[in-house]
């Protein structure tokens, strides 16, 4: 969130995921300390991108209401390359946080990019 704050305001905070599985339970408690609202996506099929499906859908709705002044997305997943480009060709500014192994395609989509430990 430092990173995040350093660039601009995060007025809209979500985090898309099941919830419900243990691989998410350590990040719970990050969900209320910054004010962040989890979004359910139930994994009702193994190895479907749900969770990524709903972030694009929500996304593309704050982008086509005029909402928001940028996106930040938080993520190693290259999939959200075409997110980052559609976004940018709206004219809003978009800024990435993810690993040091993210793919380039994202990294170079989005305006600024900083990597995570």
């Amino acid at each position: 969130m430092e990173t995040i704050t350093a660039w601009g305001h995060a007025t809209v905070r979500r985090a898309y995921g099941d919830w419900t599985t243990p691989q998410l339970t350590p990040w719970k408690k990050h969900l209320a300390e910054f004010a962040i609202r989890p979004v359910q996506q139930f994994k009702h099929a193994g190895g479907k991108n749900s969770s990524d499906c709903a972030l694009i859908i929500d996304a593309m709705e704050l982008l086509h209401a005029r909402s928001v002044g940028g996106f930040c997305i938080v993520s190693s997943d290259c999939d959200f390359t075409g997110l980052a480009v559609r976004v940018r060709e709206a004219g809003l500014r978009v800024y990435g946080l993810g690993l040091e192994t993210t793919n380039r395609a994202l990294v170079t989509a989005c305006d600024e990019f900083a990597m995570l430990g």
